[in-house]
């Protein structure tokens, strides 16, 4: 059954007819007809609607650390699938055939057509859905309605997204979810709001909640050289990532390679120099992977060792992985991965 609109209100808007749609930071005011920033939420009459909900722009079976998450079930496959829009606009999308268009071919879902489509093409044990590519959270109703019967399913939710969205909906999805690859595209405000559209205050509150909601988290941060790649910016995200780490919890941070797309005409990022930041990051944080650059330029680099004796857990040649240094077993609360060489669990996700 479909979900109805939500997260628009009429209160706050003097123009006649228009409505105000709440679903992020950008508290976008649509006249009758208009749609917002995201092209994806629109005003119909004075009400919102949702004309793209269950549209599906791309669909595909990947490996999950393409997503990339490297500590949540290495080795196995998901089934990502991708929307239309998004509430950001940032100049050098990766996607953005189809986070900055509507006019995309696609062809429109059911929630239980998805989750039949993920038990089909996965291993049944450990089905997945990835909602990626573009801004799942734009989609925020079919979101809540596809993951609610996944969940009911046995299907894990996986969420790849830029983390701006309110806290009332940020709290329903991550509840929802099992684990989340979160963009954190830099530590400016300025930056994110001036060249990205964003709200780098909603990034970090909802990186947060994540972890208060026992989601697993990896953060990934796409280095544009000349924006983001000066050591300064660097050493905040990394200090901020660090201050999110416990006894318990370690939060992958992946350092992926820009290269010339979309409005953004810069030169690529080097692989010499994000080989270089996830060097320095990793006297700080126990776990940096770098990503999208060639694999012959990594040496050792993106494999996972124990935090306790040190031995590899998962060696990664690109995406082809070894998880001979992790064992599987049984425990009260379920499955869990344990250190094949100390016995100690492992800080990787069943």
């Amino acid at each position: 059954m479909r979900s109805a609109p939500r997260f628009f209100s009429s209160e706050n808007s003097s123009l006649k007819d228009a409505i105000q749609c709440c679903l992020c930071h950008r508290r976008c005011i649509l006249a009758p007809g208009k749609s917002g920033a995201c092209k994806v939420r629109l005003n119909r009459d004075g009400k919102g609607e949702i004309p793209f909900y269950g549209y599906i722009t791309a669909l595909a079976l990947d490996p999950i650390e393409k997503k990339p998450l490297y500590h949540f079930r290495p080795g196995t496959e998901i089934l990502s699938i991708g929307f239309a829009g998004c509430n950001l606009y940032c100049p050098f999308c990766q996607n953005w055939q189809i986070s900055q268009q509507t006019e995309i071919s696609g062809r429109n879902y059911t929630p239980i057509e998805l989750i039949e489509a993920a038990k089909k093409t996965t291993n049944a044990a450990q089905s997945a859905i990835a909602y990626t590519y573009s801004e799942p959270l734009v989609h925020v109703e079919f979101l809540l309605e596809t993951m609610k019967e996944a969940r009911k399913a046995g299907v894990a939710n996986v969420l790849v997204t830029n983390g701006c969205i309110n806290s009332e909906a940020a709290t329903e999805i991550l509840e929802l979810c099992d684990a989340a690859n979160v963009d954190l595209k830099c530590f400016s405000e300025k930056t994110y709001s001036e060249v990205l559209g964003g709200d780098l205050q909603s990034v970090t509150a909802f990186i947060r909640l994540a972890l208060e909601k026992n989601v697993h988290l990896e953060l990934t941060t796409l280095l544009v050289p000349g924006l983001n790649d000066s050591r300064a910016e660097l050493n905040k995200c990394r200090d901020f990532i660090a201050e999110l780490h416990t006894e318990k919890i370690f939060v992958p941070w992946h350092l992926s390679a820009y290269h010339p797309d979309y409005k953004w005409k810069t030169p690529a990022t080097s692989a010499p120099s994000l080989i270089a930041a996830a060097k320095r990051a990793r006297e700080t944080l126990a776990y940096v992977y770098v990503g999208n650059i060639a694999a012959s330029n990594i040496t050792g680099g993106n494999d996972t060792n124990c935090p306790y004796c040190r031995e590899t857990l998962i060696s990664r040649q690109g995406y082809r992985i070894n998880t001979a240094g992790l064992s599987l077993q049984e425990e009260k609360e379920g499955a869990a991965y344990v250190c094949s060489s100390c016995g100690k669990r492992a800080p990787i996700r069943f």
